[in-house]
């Protein structure tokens, strides 16, 4: 191979900042320059980015991939730093076209159906570089090149470990021109996936442990492993690990096989691996696999215990709710067996105000925090407030206008309060001798801001003035209890006003204490 370098920093090989649209590029938007690929091609392509992080941790090498856009120019649609070693590209070349002197190599590399070496070493910064371009194929289509940039001064003073893991990058590497990788059947299913720094371990052909690197072995010793790895079979390795009771995830057999692009995870002595197979083929069919291993014991200690909180308090909330139930229950019966008209009253109102608490946390104990979605617990207590205050002939309807979105606890609860007794008080006194009504319920939330507009096609506050009703200046409860959550729990104010086609209109601003601790 004749090797020549070029030297400077004017002929690196992004060296030109030559931007094909404004602003900064995208992956997609990159793809976006190319009408003709389908949507096959372009899926194929994402799938590639999103697995060839791999590639690059194990081949401790920079990784570009280069399509050509609509003009059939080069460009780098996406990059990939390796989280093993250095990166020879601390900025963003997304959207860089490559330089002229590169166009031959590009082309012959696009031509070409196996991994296309460069005859030129290359200075990126201080570094020297070799190049290797593997196309990507895809259906009878070449889509584009990835690049693998190798730091030569990687590869001056490589260990056993190192040279095992560039052997198996490479092997990955040269799957991608025979559309081998990215897997077309991987099935994912774990939220912590190992990674090559995490341990690997190279398999072969029969599912032999050629090399496990020291990260791998430490983690199959947390699980009880006391035998030397290489030259057994992973498979006897992992399921001697094993006893009589313990679960047995279907895809582990195909992860310690090395037989499928799968993942799963191995439980024992009080420790958790997750493992990720990736299968290597070469052009004759499956030479061996690489699997990833990760010792996930604290993510899933912490894991148990988040769920063991989550339960704890849901459980909470669900007690609370019943005992407000409760109380709700010993009010209406107390109701019920009183004679004095007013005191019945009372007592059903203090009924309702208990009912709308536990509501609340009906709500709060279906989730695994302490956020409720709002929508669905407000329309069932102002539905449930309009049963309780309008009589048997009487139809009053509830409109929505836009969203409160998701709430804690800290706010839901006096919110719910505040609602539930405007919409009570508009019934009662607005829709007084009535058969029909409207409510609208206008909300508009940015941040930790809240705007809520209720208005109603009632009777209008003079009437209700003239008839001794809850009015603005706070005569009533129902009034007094919305005045003082809002001014002192949310530092907000309301505006009680006519509503300009006849009724009331209620404004109500707030600042959510919960969102502004965000």
């Amino acid at each position: 191979m004749i090797v020549k370098t070029t030297s400077g920093a004017g002929m690196s090989i992004w060296h030109a900042r030559l931007r094909m649209m404004v602003g900064m590029a995208d992956f997609t938007q990159v793809l976006a320059t190319r009408p003709d690929f389908d949507a096959e091609d372009r899926e194929w392509l994402h799938h590639l980015v999103g697995d060839w992080q791999v590639i690059a941790d194990l081949s401790f090498a920079d990784l570009l991939l280069i399509v050509q856009d609509g003009d059939g120019h080069y460009v780098v649609a996406e990059q990939c730093r390796p989280s093993t070693v250095s990166t020879l590209r601390t900025e963003d070349v997304v959207g860089d076209r490559a330089p002229e002197d590169m166009i031959g190599e590009l082309d012959a590399a696009m031509s070409s159906e196996v991994v296309f070496r460069s005859t030129v070493l290359r200075n990126v910064g201080k570094s020297t570089v070799c190049n290797v371009y593997a196309p990507v194929r895809h259906n009878g289509k070449t889509l584009g090149l990835v690049v693998r940039e190798t730091n030569m001064a990687t590869r001056e003073s490589n260990g056993r470990n190192e040279s095992e893991s560039i052997n198996a990058g490479k092997q990955l590497y040269e799957m991608i021109p025979r559309g081998q990788f990215p897997y077309t059947d991987s099935v994912m299913s774990q939220r912590h996936i190992a990674r090559v720094s995490d341990g690997f371990i190279v398999l072969a052909e029969d599912g032999m442990v050629r090399y496990a690197s020291p990260n791998a072995i430490s983690c199959f010793r947390r699980l009880g492993s006391l035998v030397t790895m290489q030259g057994k079979l992973l498979s006897e390795v992992g399921t001697q690990l094993l006893h009589e009771n313990d679960p047995l995830p279907e895809s582990l057999p195909l992860v310690l096989s090395g037989k499928a692009a799968v993942d799963s995870e191995l439980n024992a002595n009080r420790s958790a691996v997750s493992m990720r197979s990736m299968p290597l083929y070469g052009t004759n069919g499956r030479t061996g696999a690489i699997i990833l291993c990760r010792d996930v014991t604290e993510l899933r200690r912490r894991e148990e215990e988040l769920q063991t909180k989550d339960a704890t308090i849901s459980e909470i909330h669900h007690r609370v709710k019943n005992n407000l139930q409760a109380v709700s229950a010993l009010l209406r019966l107390q109701a019920r067996k009183t004679k004095s008209e007013e005191v019945k009253k009372e007592l059903e109102e203090a009924q309702r105000r208990v009912q709308t608490i536990a509501m609340v946390h009906e709500g709060l104990s279906q989730t695994a925090d302490e956020i409720v979605d709002f929508d669905k617990v407000i329309s069932n207590l102002l539905k449930m407030s309009v049963d309780l205050a309008t009589m048997r002939d009487q139809h009053i309807s509830i409109e929505y206008v836009g969203q409160f979105g998701m709430m804690p606890a800290q706010d839901a609860t006096p919110l719910s309060l505040v609602l539930t007794e405007l919409i009570t008080n508009a019934v009662e006194h607005g829709f007084e001798g009535r058969k029909e009504g409207h409510i609208v319920i206008s909300v508009g939330r940015s941040g930790a801001n809240l705007n809520v507009v209720v208005e109603d096609d009632g009777s209008g506050l003079d009437h209700e003035e003239k008839n001794g009703m809850a009015r603005s200046s706070g005569s009533g409860l129902g009034t007094q209890i919305i005045n003082t959550f809002v001014t002192n729990d949310f530092g907000g104010s309301v505006h009680w006003e006519p509503r300009r086609e006849g009724g009331t209109r209620v404004v109500l601003d707030m600042k959510l204490r919960a969102a502004q601790e965000e």
